[in-house]
């Protein structure tokens, strides 16, 4: 009964030690770190697109402050007080 335990740990450890290393030839495969770049990229991308979202949306906002500072007759190159 002993060695029938053993025989079993033995191939359970084997299988899982196979698609282990299975998995990690995936991932360092050509195909494998292409998809890692491709998905860096795209987060990489998407981040870009936020950051100009921003910039673009406190710029309209400065315009608009600017615009009712000159409809307003102020001095064009005073700061906002935040």
């Amino acid at each position: 009964m002993r060695r029938l335990f053993w025989l079993g740990l033995g191939v359970a450890v084997g299988v899982v030690a196979v698609r282990k290393i299975s998995q990690t030839a995936q991932a360092y495969s050509p195909q494998g770190v292409a998809a890692s770049l491709q998905s860096s990229a795209v987060g990489a991308l998407d981040e870009v697109r936020s950051f100009v979202s921003d910039v673009r949306a406190s710029m309209a906002e400065r315009e608009e402050q600017i615009l009712d500072a000159v409809a307003a007759g102020q001095d064009r190159s005073a700061r906002p007080h935040d």
